[in-house]
C-alpha cells in the first residue's frame, strides 16, 4: 500500500495553460507519490500551452494530456500549499494554508525559446518547495 502523500499543492494561474502546469508537472516528476499535486486557472484556457508542452519534453517531463481546469475553493481548502502565478486577487484565502506567489513571466504567446527561461526558473523553485516538504515532514515525524 503506498504512503499517504506528506503534503498536498494547488499552483494557481490565470489559465492553468502554461506555468501552473509547467510546476504542477516539475512536481509530479520530482515528489513522485509523496506530494498530491493540483494545478487550476482563474480563467482556464482551452489548452494547454503548445510551447509549455514542447519545454517541458525537452527536460523528460510529459504535460501533453494535462487539461486546464477552473480554480474551486474546494481545491484551495483541499491543500496545504497555494503557490499563485500572478492571479493573487482570484485566489480565496484560508486560514492554515501556506501561500506563495511566484513571480513569472507569462509564457502565453511565446515560442518555445521564451518558455525555456521560465521553465528553467519553475524547476529552481519546485526544487526548493519539494526540500521544504521533505524537511517539514521529517521534523513532523
Amino acid at each position: 500500500m503506498p504512503a499517504s502523500p506528506l503534503a498536498s499543492v494547488l499552483f494557481v494561474c490565470v489559465h492553468n495553460a502554461g506555468r501552473s502546469q509547467m510546476a504542477a508537472g516539475f512536481l509530479t516528476h520530482l515528489a513522485g507519490d509523496r506530494v498530491e499535486v493540483r494545478s487550476a486557472g482563474s480563467l482556464p484556457g482551452d489548452q494547454v500551452n503548445p510551447a509549455a508542452v514542447e519545454a517541458m519534453e525537452e527536460v523528460g517531463v510529459d504535460i501533453s494530456d494535462r487539461r486546464p481546469k477552473v480554480l474551486t475553493t474546494e481545491a484551495v481548502q483541499a491543500s496545504d500549499y497555494v503557490i499563485t502565478m500572478g492571479c493573487g486577487d482570484a485566489c480565496p484565502v484560508f486560514p492554515g494554508k501556506k501561500y506563495l506567489d511566484w513571480e513569472l513571466a507569462d509564457p502565453a504567446g511565446q515560442g518555445v525559446e521564451a518558455v525555456r527561461p521560465i521553465r528553467d526558473e519553475i524547476r529552481t523553485r519546485v526544487e526548493a518547495l519539494v526540500a521544504e516538504i521533505d524537511a517539514g515532514s521529517a521534523s513532523a515525524r
